[in-house]
């Protein structure tokens, strides 16, 4: 039944299934209803002294109680509710079933809303205040409502994917859009996000591209390519107008080169791409091998280990409280010095072993002076079985790793557990695979290696962490884990004895046995880091790799959660990594409060800046807290300077040459 009841008389119910909830998603849900009222009705049941309990609802509820107690609506506003009646089981499956049965909006259909609106007469800021959404995330939709009908059409019945169609946005020329397109349509090869964006900010190639040097003026001109050449030019600087022919001429340039490279090292396949780096769509379903850097001499190995020892014993006076500023600060630069050199011993390319090679591929990129590049990474799209049984394909990134001994054991402590939650949450929503790893797991522990890490307990207990009482702050891993507890179906628990209740929930649907498969399994997990030592667990970085994880959505450093924490020096490196010197020289003056208030405010966007550095900065998280193969590849992407990937920059990629 239909019913009109004041605001006032409505209150939560406890039996509504959501019990944790987004802030900034309540915000926005905040300024749609006062900018439009409540579109949807409350679900209510009647409770004690006259009082509506809501059912299902709880969010708007709030959102409505916040606009009164701010005077935007009065006490006794009327709201529209539907009256229920029934068990409680009914009600909390009423509860659960909407909350469950949303679909989200497809980014097509957002835009073309929202230009709508604009249309209207309404601004940018104008619908942003209204749905509660940043003027950037308005922007960025009536972007893709102006792009080319082909391409919007293609996003739209999901032909191309999100982020195809704003690299299409990369121009506003939607004839160039269309060109593009159109001359991808035919393409042999296989099309990224990089391709496209390349295509349609390339009206012209100049003659010192890679490209162009790879494929050779005399082929291009050959093929029917064209060339336009002003009064000063040279054979660098001359236009080479047709991309399409020229991309189409450089991908089958870099197949020959492949295939003699793959028979030069004995690999079962080497896959070639145009860009300077290996993307996560070429990687995407093959596993990584395992494998070795090149041994060390013992001239190096002596030097690595005099290293070390200076870098703890320099690490020593960070962690002493009674350390002066000065001696504090020079702490720090020796520490930076000593941090690049162990960085460059440590920096082999990796070696595969010759019985894992028949099945083995790696990826040939093409570098920035237009030579084709084996990347020094192995994978497999199967398991490679050898005399010593199954080879786990997982990164071994060992020497990748950065050294953390001068971070404070707390802090570490921390930050692994924050880390956990993320993999947590990820693992959770991916019943699937969160079933073959429980199952493994449970096969695995014959007790074959006492001395091996665990990665659960899965046994049954809920794993802890290495900090008692620890409470990540505004974390929303921590508050999406318990997002995903409160949408549990519990009402098997009514039944009295343990048969009854395992009766009940045997009756419950296939996804809601899903749901509860990801929770006890994810909660399992222990806390790790990406690192050496006793934080380390390798089977986390190949679930987070299989998740593809990127932990910059789902965490960012602050002042509290880390910048305080760490010394001077880590945090410039970190300015480093997202503006390069210029924005290092800007605060390496600054006292440590200052520096982690402003790094905090630069790593979270809020800064005025160049878009690709904002763009590297919110990208940006401490190697420690990224997961193998999947952070990795976005962060080289963006040219993070601490990278796991290694094949983000041609310094690295050209020691296979």
């Amino acid at each position: 039944m239909i019913q009109s009841i004041p605001l006032k008389k409505l209150v939560p119910s406890p039996r509504n299934v959501r019990k944790s909830s987004d802030v900034l998603a309540d915000l926005q849900l905040r300024a749609d209803i006062a900018a439009r009222g409540l579109l949807q009705n409350l679900v209510v049941r009647k409770g004690k002294r006259g009082k509506f309990e809501v059912e299902a609802g709880g969010r708007r509820l709030a959102a409505l109680q916040a606009l009164a107690e701010e005077g935007t609506l009065p006490d006794n506003h009327a709201v529209t509710c539907l009256v229920i009646e029934g068990a409680e089981s009914e009600v909390r499956e009423a509860s659960l079933a909407e909350n469950f049965q949303r679909l989200a909006m497809n980014p097509a259909d957002e835009a073309q809303a929202f230009a709508a609106i604009i249309d209207a007469g309404a601004t940018t800021e104008d619908v942003a205040r209204r749905f509660g959404l940043t003027v950037r995330f308005v922007e960025g939709r009536l972007r893709l409502a102006a792009l080319a009908p082909c391409v919007f059409e293609a996003l739209a019945d999901g032909t191309i994917t999100l982020d195809m169609a704003k690299a299409y946005g990369a121009i506003s020329d939607v004839e160039r859009q269309a060109h593009v397109y159109a001359e991808l349509q035919d393409a042999w090869y296989q099309i990224t996000p990089d391709t496209i964006r390349r295509m349609v900010l390339d009206a012209t190639v100049r003659g010192s591209d890679p490209r162009a040097v790879l494929v050779g003026r005399d082929a291009y001109l050959a093929a029917g390519g064209r060339i336009e050449r002003e009064l000063f030019d040279d054979d660098a600087s001359e236009s080479w107008i047709d991309v399409a022919l020229l991309e189409d001429l450089a991908h089958k340039a870099m197949e020959e080169v492949a295939a003699r490279t793959a028979q030069e090292f004995g690999l079962a396949w080497v896959r070639p791409t145009l860009g300077n780096y290996v993307s996560h769509d070429l990687v995407e379903g093959l596993n990584r091998l395992p494998s070795e850097p090149a041994p060390m001499s013992e001239q190096e190995a002596q030097e690595l280990g005099e290293l070390e020892a200076d870098y703890d014993r320099i690490a020593a006076v960070l962690e002493d409280e009674d350390s002066d500023e000065d001696e504090v600060a020079k702490a720090e630069k020796e520490l930076l010095v000593i941090d690049r050199a162990m960085r460059a011993l440590n920096d082999r390319p990796p070696v595969l072993a010759d019985e894992l090679k028949g099945e083995a591929g790696a990826f040939l990129v093409l570098s920035r002076n237009g030579e084709p590049t084996l990347v020094p990474q192995f994978y497999t799209e199967t398991e490679i079985t050898t005399d010593e049984g199954v080879v786990e394909a997982v990164a071994d990134s060992a020497s990748e790793k950065p050294k953390g001994t001068s971070l404070s054991q707390r802090l570490l402590d921390e930050l692994a557990m924050q880390r956990r939650d993320i993999l947590a949450i990820h693992l959770a929503t991916d019943p699937a695979l969160a079933l073959d790893f429980m199952v493994f797991t449970l096969a695995d522990a014959d007790g074959h290696d006492w001395r091996a890490k665990k990665a659960s307990t899965l046994v049954g207990s809920i794993a802890s962490g290495p900090v008692s009482g620890f409470e990540p702050k505004d974390a929303p891993a921590n508050a999406a884990l318990a997002e995903f507890a409160g949408s549990l179906d519990e009402s098997w628990r009514a039944g009295v004895s343990d048969v009854e209740r395992f009766e009940k929930f045997r009756g419950l649907s296939s996804e809601a046995r899903s749901a509860w498969l990801g929770h006890v399994v994810a909660r399992t997990l222990v806390a790790s880091l990406a690192c050496e030592g006793d934080r380390s667990v390798p089977l986390h970085e190949a679930l987070g790799a299989l998740l593809e994880i990127e932990t910059s959505h789902w965490w960012r450093p602050t002042a509290a959660n880390y910048f305080d924490r760490v010394p001077k020096a880590r945090t410039l490196e970190a300015l480093d990594a997202a503006g390069g010197p210029d924005l290092v020289s800007r605060y390496s003056a600054s006292k440590k409060c200052e520096l982690s208030s402003a790094a905090e405010r630069i790593f979270s966007g809020n800064f005025i800046g160049e878009p690709e550095v904002k763009e590297r900065a919110q990208a940006w998280v401490p190697p420690i807290m990224r997961f193998a193969g999947s952070d990795g590849v976005e962060l080289a992407d963006h040219g993070g300077d601490e990278a796991v990937n290694a094949e983000a920059t041609d310094e690295i990629a050209e020691q296979a040459a």
